[in-house]
């Protein structure tokens, strides 16, 4: 089946975990949190070009997945709110595992945060029926009005879904953690690394999207 057939199947597909309920540990619940500085750019609303902006392209494409590691299918032609998106989990180029996605509410806001004020651009995914994972991954870019700090931060709660398939889920409980921190840290990287080069000209984020 190609990814285009994959992708379809998903329209139909509920999101895998109750989104209201709790989330304690003993249940095998996982919370990550990662910070990447980017750039800095002048204080006050984003500017035109700089790296706020050019992250937040960026993201909006999903731009800061390595596709050694996990590879996405989605319709360009959608909305970003409520999107689906078709993973392809890389296990060390040996085989990949199909997973679906959807995505939440995106946002777009000035907030107060300790006092200060930050600008805040994201949105995130939720796993759907079939997943080998339980949970959401929130993606953000933020620039702190005060001092034009900007920044790439990623939030996931997850758990093993519990799936049928013994070898996958031996695979997930030897293996997924470790490959979680590789996929996320290495986000980071990513985020960092491609907006450097947005902002020499050298990405087609510059390209004023």
């Amino acid at each position: 089946m190609n990814e285009q057939r994959r992708l379809a199947r998903l329209h139909d597909l509920p999101v895998n975990y109750d989104l209201d309920g709790p989330h304690p540990t003993e249940d095998g619940w996982r919370v990550d949190d990662y910070c990447q500085p980017l750039p800095a750019e002048a204080p006050g609303e984003p500017v035109e070009g700089g790296p706020f902006l050019l992250a937040r392209a960026l993201l909006r494409d999903y731009k800061v997945a390595d596709p050694r590691l996990v590879r996405v299918t989605y319709d360009p032609a959608a909305p970003l709110e409520h999107r689906d998106m078709l993973l392809e989990l890389r296990f060390h180029r040996l085989f990949g595992l199909y997973v679906g996605c959807r995505v939440g509410t995106v946002t777009d806001e000035v907030r107060t945060q300790d006092g200060r004020p930050v600008r805040i651009w994201g949105w995130p995914y939720m796993t759907l029926e079939g997943h080998i994972e339980q949970g959401r991954m929130d993606w953000e870019v933020l620039k702190w009005l005060d001092t034009g700090e900007v920044q790439f931060r990623i939030h996931s709660l997850s758990r093993n879904s519990g799936t049928r398939n013994l070898l996958v889920n031996l695979g997930f409980r030897l293996f997924g953690q470790r490959e979680r921190e590789r996929y996320l840290a290495g986000a980071c990287r990513r985020m960092a690394g491609l907006t450097a080069k947005a902002l020499r000209g050298e990405h087609p984020a510059a390209q004023g999207r």
